[in-house]
């Protein structure tokens, strides 16, 4: 049998059984099952719910398909250019993007660089250097790219890459429309086909570059314009890796509001839960994103299930079965600190004392907060100490000046152990956007502190009121 370059090939084996035979590891990119979740477990009685597995792509993740679709049209002009000397691969990226690039960039001869300003999974960054990657992690005032911030030094960077005379290759993947055509042209598609022909009529996604849930939500719609399509984001004081907040969101270029009937919030807890109902009930081993998914899908279709008729009770006319799609963007295993950190207690330890996760809504909106001009005029009696919660390299960038820099995950820690401070000593926190600051004053004043007070705002807010900075 003749063999044609990147085209699987099916074998027959002596038990027979078949398997499929590729020409490279790349061809295996895409084509990923789409599994249907027990009703048992979902409990949803007339819609099907389905898991587009993208963890089972051959580095890990949904971000395969769009890192080899950016990179595949310049690897080889890119390492014929740089001859001898090795070409780079560069990307603002701390995850499974970085991750998928580097090992493509090692297939093609060429060397690769990670931007980033907070390398927040160990794990990944462990990964990235055994693969060969190089890390470099630049301060930013805020926890993502912001193109708005001409002065932000990863903002500069990201110039700097996509200006024409650049020798590396930048794949770009917050602006590259072949993010979002890898999507459109494959994972897309795939479910349509899968579901025989038929689009599903939910569409679930979580919006990190906005590639996935853009591409797929256009291929979709294009086969049935009724797709209703879900888009999920972290909340605005947590951190899910993979998934951005609806103001990080805002400044991805791929984002666009209206690709999505409706944008939900989901918590670190609620992905979490989700992640250990995929994990322990349906086998499938999803990371906290895929646990976001499926979580923020179950509640999104709750509604509509108890709206339409049940065909087993006989009380209401049934409605036609109804499907739903969400994405397993990745595998858990990457994952394990993240959630140790935050549920230790499924790690046969105790839960922790004083842990932000523990409080309520209304504790974080009431948490004690002070604007800009108020705050320079506490900082100028010299009463508060002021402690900046972002990473170091953001501190290092530009900062209050008078404030010591203590990362969010140390103060957690600290918190642990009892409060920090003395009671005496006013406290006013600051983060990028006052968002993670308001959740530690509130934590901090149920732990007895009588004047901690959060910046509303942020870092950001304090610039853009033209307040002073510092730069170490």
């Amino acid at each position: 049998m003749a063999l044609v370059p990147g085209r699987p090939v099916l074998a027959d084996h002596t038990r027979g059984g078949s398997a499929v035979r590729y020409d490279s590891i790349t061809d295996a990119i895409g084509n990923t099952p789409l599994v249907r979740i027990d009703p048992a477990v979902h409990g949803l009685r007339n819609i099907d719910l389905y898991a587009k597995l993208e963890l089972l792509n051959p580095f890990g993740s949904v971000k395969d398909r769009a890192a080899w679709n950016m990179a595949r049209p310049h690897l080889a002009a890119t390492a014929s250019a740089a001859g001898e000397g090795g070409g780079q691969v560069v990307e603002l990226s701390s995850g499974n993007t970085a991750k998928a690039l580097a090992v493509l960039a090692g297939m093609h001869g060429l060397t690769f660089k990670s931007v980033t300003n907070r390398m927040r999974i160990p794990e990944i960054k462990d990964l990235l250097l055994l693969l060969g990657a190089q890390i470099e992690e630049l301060p930013g005032q805020s926890e993502c790219l912001d193109p708005t911030a001409t002065d932000d030094p990863l903002t500069l960077f990201h110039r700097t890459l996509s200006e024409p005379d650049s020798t590396c290759l930048h794949t770009d993947q917050y602006f590259n429309p072949r993010n979002t055509e890898a999507h459109f042209a494959g994972t897309g598609p795939e479910i349509v086909k899968d579901l025989d022909g038929q689009a599903p009529d939910w569409f679930i996604a979580c919006v990190g570059t906005a590639g996935s849930s853009t591409g797929v939500a256009r291929a979709l719609r294009e086969h049935d314009p009724a797709v209703r399509v879900v888009g999920l984001v972290a909340a605005k004081s947590d951190f899910i890796p993979g998934i951005r907040t609806i103001d990080e969101a805002h400044e991805v270029g791929l984002f666009d509001p209206g690709t999505y009937d409706t944008i939900e919030t989901v918590s670190a807890d609620e992905a979490i839960e989700g992640m250990l109902t995929l994990n322990r009930r349906c086998g499938i081993l999803a990371g906290p994103t895929g646990g976001a998914a499926y979580f923020g899908a179950v509640r999104q279709l709750r509604a509509a299930d108890e709206g339409s008729g049940d065909a087993e009770s006989g009380d209401e006319e049934p409605t036609q079965r109804q499907s739903a799609v969400f994405i397993v963007c990745d595998r858990v295993e990457s994952y394990l600190s993240y959630v140790r950190q935050r549920r230790p207690d499924l790690f046969g330890r105790p839960r922790r004392r004083n842990s932000p996760a523990d409080l309520s809504d209304a504790e974080i909106r009431t948490a004690p907060a002070i604007g800009v001009a108020d705050a320079q005029t506490w900082i100028a009696t010299g009463e508060p100490l002021v402690v900046d919660l972002r990473s170091p390299y953001a501190y290092a960038a530009l900062h209050i000046d008078g404030s010591v820099n203590i990362v969010d995950e140390l103060f957690e820690e600290l918190l642990h152990g009892g409060l920090p401070f003395s009671r005496n000593r006013p406290v006013l926190l600051a983060c990028p956007v006052g968002e993670k600051s308001a959740r530690y004053a509130a934590l901090l004043t149920r732990m007895g502190h009588p004047d901690v007070r959060s910046l509303t705002g942020g870092v950001i807010a304090w610039r853009d009121a033209g307040a002073p900075l510092v730069r170490d």
